[in-house]
C-alpha cells in the first residue's frame, strides 16, 4: 500500500486564552526510526489536560510546538527494520507517558507525554517507538480504544498501583467524567462497592445502569463525605477515594476515607488551592496520593480485564472528526459532554 506524503494533523504553537494557538496544518508523513513504527490512527479522545495546555495552565512538562493529543488508537502500517514487537496490520494503542515501562514514574519518563513533550495523535499518522505501544482490546472499536491512554489507565493505576482494590471493598467516585467512569467500571468488575457523586439526576440515571451502588447528588448535600461514609459498612469509609475535584471536594473525601484508605489525587476541575491542613493524612490515617497516569505494564494487565469482562468505555453519544477537533475542545471546555469525547480519524 502506497502512503500519502502529507497529512493534516493539530498543532499548539503557543500558548493563550481559549484555543486558538490549536491550528489545523498540512505536514508531511513521519520516517520512522529502526525501532520505531507508523500508525495510521483512526481513533483519538481528549483529557482535561488538552484543554489547559494551550492555555498555559498545565502543570506538568511540555514543550510547544507540538502536534496535540496523548490519546490515540489505529493500525501498523509500516515497521522500522529493528522491531521485533509487532507487525503491519496490528492494533494498537498508544502510551501516554512513552518511556514509563513499568514501575514508579520517574523524572525522565515525565517527560515523554505525547501531546505535551512527544507530538501526539491528532494527525492522520504517528510514529512511535515500538515500545511506546499496546494491543489493542479484541472487543472495542477503534474511537473506545483511543480513551485507554489516559483516563482509563489512571483509574487502573489509582485503583491497583499502590493499595490494590480487593474484592468486597467500597469505592468512592466523584462525577462522570472519564477518569471516574472507568473507576466505577474497574471497581464493579473486580466485586466492589461503589458509590458515585454527581449534580444530575439524568446523569444519577446513567451512574445506577453502569452499575453504581448508590448515587448522592452532591449539589442537594453539601455534606456528602459524611452521607456516603455512612453507606459504607459499618459506616468505617472508604479503601478507594478518586478525587478528580480538587479544592471544593477534598474536605468531603477526607470525611469519607477509611483508616489506612487511599485518596488518589487526580484532578483539579474545582481549582487547586489548598483547603485542608498537611497534617489531615495523620489525624485521619489515611493516604492522599498523586496518580500521573501509569505503565505500559499496567496497561497490559488492565486490557486483559477490558477484554475479560467485555467493558466498553463510555463515550459521548457526539464524537468528532479529526477536521472539528476544536469543536471537541469547546464542548468538553463547556461541559457538554458525558465520559469521554471521542475523535473519530478517517
Amino acid at each position: 500500500m502506497s502512503l500519502p506524503t502529507t497529512q493534516k494533523q493539530w498543532l499548539i504553537q503557543g500558548t493563550g486564552n481559549g484555543f486558538e494557538t490549536l491550528v489545523y496544518q498540512d505536514a508531511p508523513i513521519p520516517k520512522i526510526g529502526e525501532n520505531a513504527v507508523l500508525v495510521k490512527l483512526r481513533g483519538a479522545s481528549l483529557n482535561y489536560r488538552d484543554l489547559i495546555m494551550p492555555q498555559g495552565k498545565y502543570f506538568f512538562p511540555y514543550h510547544l510546538p507540538v502536534v496535540a493529543g496523548s490519546d490515540g488508537a489505529g493500525e501498523i502500517v509500516s515497521v522500522g527494520s529493528h522491531v521485533t514487537k509487532w507487525k503491519a496490520g496490528d492494533k494498537v494503542v498508544t502510551l501516554f507517558n512513552q518511556g514509563h515501562q513499568s514501575g514508579p514514574v520517574d523524572v525522565a519518563a515525565s517527560k515523554t507525554g505525547l501531546g505535551g513533550c512527544i507530538d501526539g495523535t491528532l494527525r492522520h499518522y504517528g510514529a512511535f517507538d515500538q515500545d511506546g505501544l499496546v494491543r489493542m482490546p479484541a472487543n472495542i472499536d477503534f474511537v473506545e480504544a483511543a480513551t485507554l491512554t489516559c483516563a482509563a489507565l489512571t483509574s487502573w493505576n489509582a485503583l491497583y498501583g499502590l493499595r490494590r482494590l480487593k474484592r468486597g471493598e467500597t469505592v468512592l467516585v466523584q462525577g462522570t467524567g472519564g477518569v471516574s467512569l472507568f473507576a466505577l467500571q474497574f471497581a464493579k468488575a473486580a466485586g466492589a462497592t461503589v458509590i458515585a457523586t454527581t449534580s444530575s439526576t439524568k446523569k444519577a440515571e446513567v451512574l445506577k445502569k453502569l452499575g453504581a451502588d448508590h448515587v448522592i447528588n452532591y449539589r442537594e448535600d453539601p455534606n456528602w463525605g459524611e452521607t456516603a461514609r455512612k453507606l459504607t459498612p459499618k459506616g468505617e469509609g472508604f479503601e478507594h477515594i478518586i478525587e478528580v475535584g480538587g479544592e471544593s471536594t477534598m474536605t468531603q473525601s477526607l470525611h469519607a476515607i477509611k483508616l489506612e484508605g487511599v485518596i488518589s489525587l487526580i484532578g483539579v476541575l474545582s481549582g487547586a488551592k489548598p483547603k485542608d491542613n498537611i497534617m489531615e493524612p495523620l489525624f485521619r490515617l489515611c493516604t492522599i496520593r498523586g496518580v500521573y497516569v501509569g505503565s505500559k505494564e499496567q496497561m497490559e494487565e488492565m486490557i486483559e480485564t477490558i477484554e475479560k469482562h467485555n467493558i466498553h468505555p463510555v463515550v459521548d453519544e457526539k464524537v468528532f472528526t479529526l477536521e472539528t477537533a476544536k469543536e471537541a475542545y469547546e464542548y468538553m471546555w463547556a461541559k457538554k459532554h458525558f465520559g469521554k469525547v471521542g475523535i473519530k480519524i478517517q
